[in-house]
């Protein structure tokens, strides 16, 4: 049992195939009717906050700010009652010392430390205990299972471990599953590509962007990846899977169901898209409380309606996060998945960023629809997106490189009709020479404001 997991039986084994078409975790867990979901929630967040109260400096601060101490928090209605934690709250604890205020315990007791990408700032360190880890694991058994991953599968991870919280947490999730993990770290594009066709790999965990740029790579060089027997791909790090356009192109080039999970350094590995990929994604509701709030207002918005992801983390003692802004854009669906599974889902996954939408002549734009414009013209294989103001005016140049023998001025023109039709807009569009833009193996940094 990791740190912060109750006990709760269940009538089959993690990874365990239990109905056609569905590939569950857990499933007594994840079937859960609403109430015992609830009930199952707030003994866990009771748990966390009287372990916490007192000997975490950034959790004691919060309750002390409403006058609430370690035994006032048992209800996810009490959890209402406490301020909100930003990034920058997390960062400002940070700057005290070598790890953070919001660790639980001392540095000894931690096995661990990540950090953020730094694409929007400064990197923000994170800390786990051997516990906490286990349970970043345990989160990652649903996203793979949910993605129909079994113990027959081998999982192929093209990632060079470093600080980035990245893939991490895929190792041992492809252990809680069973599959093989075949690590492919240290070598090139061309040589991963090559060890996939000789593991016979079935399954790949990487960013959205990575798995276009490793088909990419084969194209050039020549080599056919009929080779590799891939069914399935699991994406995260950053929006792609969820863009229609995106998922299509990556399921043409690979010939495999392509899947989406959302997750954060800061709060953990929280959501995940399923076999029946209704257009969304669930949330892990037994290890994480969801609020999507108005980010104006900070109320709760009905089921259906747009506003921001905020979570409390459950099973993270050495660092947990109540009641955390993500930043992220979701509208919680309505109608049940036909997965079977209670979990909590956003229809469509993450929209978009909150910080991230920008304003073009009247019009609000996410990044995520201007990637599904662009994945959806044929022919351009990269692009990139600047963002200037003129004129207290926001502009949009749009850079695309195109595939060998495609006619540049069509593609030109394709993206100009794309936007007009989608968003009423005709942004200004320059073709580049192939190979002149960026490419990337994490967080693809397509956007750029000037």
């Amino acid at each position: 049992m990791v740190e912060g997991e109750l006990s709760l039986h269940t009538d089959g084994e993690p990874g365990h195939t239990v109905d056609v078409g569905t590939t569950f975790f857990d499933k007594a867990i994840e079937t859960l009717p609403q109430e015992r979901m609830r009930a199952l929630q707030e003994a866990k967040l009771a748990a966390l906050v009287e372990a916490t109260y007192g000997v975490n400096r950034f959790v004691t601060n919060k309750l002390d700010t409403v006058g609430a101490s370690g035994g006032d928090i048992r209800t996810i209605d009490d959890l209402s009652r406490l301020p909100l934690t930003t990034k920058a709250d997390l960062m400002a604890g940070q700057g005290e010392s070598r790890t953070n205020t919001n660790c639980t315990y001392p540095e000894s007791a931690y096995t661990r430390v990540h950090q953020t990408s730094g694409t929007t700032g400064a990197p923000l360190r994170v800390f786990d205990t051997a516990d906490s880890w286990a349970w970043w694991e345990y989160c990652w058994g649903f996203v793979l299972s949910g993605a129909g991953l079994t113990s027959n599968d081998r999982l192929f991870i093209p990632f060079s471990f470093g600080p980035f919280i990245g893939f991490w947490a895929a190792v041992g999730g492809a252990r809680n599953v069973g599959a093989l993990m075949v690590p492919g770290g240290g070598r090139t594009s061309p040589q991963r590509l090559g060890l996939m066709a000789e593991m016979q790999v079935t399954a790949m965990t990487c960013t959205p962007t990575y798995a276009l740029r490793l088909a990419e790579v084969a194209r050039g060089e020549g080599f056919d990846l009929s080779q590799i027997p891939m069914r399935l791909t699991v994406h995260a790090g950053e929006p792609g899977a969820n863009v229609p356009a995106t998922k299509q192109r990556i399921e043409t080039a690979w010939g495999a169901k392509c899947y989406d999970h959302a997750g954060a350094s800061e709060v953990g590995a929280h959501s995940f898209e399923c076999e029946a990929q209704p257009g969304g994604t669930h949330a892990i509701d037994s290890e994480f409380i969801i609020e999507v709030l108005d980010p104006e207002t900070g109320k709760a918005v009905d089921p259906g309606e747009e506003g921001e992801l905020v979570i409390t983390n459950l099973g993270r003692i050495g660092f947990p996060v109540l009641r955390y802004r993500t930043g992220d854009v979701v509208r919680v669906a309505t109608e049940p998945c036909p997965c079977g599974r209670t979990f909590t889902r956003f229809d469509g996954g993450v929209i978009g960023r909150a910080d991230d939408m920008i304003v073009v002549r009247g019009v609000n734009i996410f990044p995520a629809a201007v990637e599904n414009i662009l994945r959806g013209c044929d022919g351009i294989e990269e692009f990139r997106v600047t963002v200037t103001t003129r004129r207290e005016m926001a502009e949009l140049l749009i850079e695309i490189e195109c595939q060998d023998g495609i006619d540049t001025h069509l593609a030109r023109a394709a993206v100009r009709a794309g936007f007009e039709a989608a968003v009423g807009l005709r942004p200004d569009v320059e073709v580049v020479v192939l190979g002149t833009l960026p490419r990337f193996e994490l967080k693809a940094q397509r956007f750029v404001r000037k």
